[in-house]
């Protein structure tokens, strides 16, 4: 056994063959004769050898790994969304580099850039930014897929939840039972989630034959607190909402908080997206289940595709949500 680490010029030296064809092989060249590189393989495997990660990228003009961009890796939907990247990655061999953009949409283009300098070979993106064309100014297209929203202004493989689909459930479920003020918190209209979830809560409005009314729409509740405070100034209202459609995990924990708060556990709530802890609360959290785990595979799986050389238009896959019933959009409206 050897003392030190076996270097590609001792593979080179027990296979028989050039350093060069050694390169080759670890390369995944084609052209190298299948008896040759197997051969290759042998020593590899004997010795041990494993190929130096650096240098490798330097030769094929790319590092083993794809980049990731997020809003915010504590965000427990995009934790789950990077875990099953990084399973798929491994799968293949490669690594994940993982970087939060942020909500400042000027901060993605930064963290792009920065990760395609560091020649990871693709990038999956949970866009923020309003205009993706600046991915179009290379020379050659940089293999890339967005997940969770599409891009703008530019044409890319997308992964994408039926957002609308599960809001205008989640509304159907609480008109279902008996309510008629319904209220939507959710965060601003410019996000492509939260403007589609709205579109889909109007939607089973409309399907109903019940007006929205403007006073119990808040679609500026970016993040807890402010979800909190939306809620507590909903239930003060007159008329009071008798149910609440919330447009995600964030959003939700703060509708929550405000029912608990103020002792109104009796008002429905669906939210879009399931939140740990859900199940625990009382009444337990009705929530609309999108898929991170999902989103993440099928996102990971496009992008190796394309790094593989597949060529053609650009696909979108949107992903089936569901309803968990739990207990508090199962609620009913108080007698009037």
């Amino acid at each position: 056994m050897m003392s030190r680490r076996p270097t590609l010029r001792d593979v080179s030296v027990l296979a028989g063959v050039s350093a060069k064809t050694v390169s080759r092989v670890v390369n995944d060249d084609p052209a190298v004769a299948p008896g040759t590189a197997e051969r290759v393989r042998v020593a590899i495997r004997e010795l041990g050898f494993h190929p130096n990660p650096v240098a490798r990228s330097l030769r094929v003009g790319r590092d083993d790994a794809i980049g990731l961009v997020v809003e915010n890796i504590a965000d427990p939907f995009m934790a789950e969304v990077t875990g099953a990247v990084e399973e798929v990655a491994r799968e293949r061999g490669m690594f994940v580099v993982i970087a939060s953009a942020g909500y400042a949409p000027e901060n993605e283009r930064v963290v792009v850039n920065g990760l395609t300098h560091r020649r990871v070979a693709g990038l999956i993106i949970t866009p923020t930014s309003g205009d993706h064309s600046y991915l179009g100014h290379g020379h050659v297209r940089f293999p890339t897929v967005f997940v969770d929203r599409p891009p703008i202004q530019y044409d890319s493989d997308t992964v994408l939840a039926d957002n609308e689909g599960g809001a205008q459930a989640a509304t159907r479920h609480v008109i279902q039972h008996g309510h008629r003020r319904v209220a939507f918190i959710g965060d601003r209209l410019h996000i492509y989630t939260t403007r589609l979830r709205y579109q889909g809560f109007r939607a089973a409005m409309a399907e109903a034959g019940l007006p929205v009314d403007e006073r119990l729409v808040r679609v500026d509740a970016m993040g807890t607190q402010n979800s909190t405070g939306a809620t507590i100034d909903l239930l003060a209202s007159d008329p009071a909402p008798t149910a609440v459609i919330s447009a995600n995990a964030r959003t939700s924990l703060g509708v929550v908080r405000a029912l608990h708060q103020q002792d109104r556990t009796d008002v429905a709530h669906v939210s879009f997206d399931d939140f740990q802890g859900a199940e625990s609360l009382s009444p337990p959290v009705t929530a609309i289940y999108q898929d991170p785990q999902g989103l993440g595979r099928v996102a990971a799986e496009l992008l190796f595709d394309r790094i593989g050389g597949l060529a053609g238009p650009p696909r979108r896959v949107v992903l089936p949500v569901k309803l968990i019933v739990r207990g508090s959009g199962e609620l009913p409206p108080p007698p009037e």
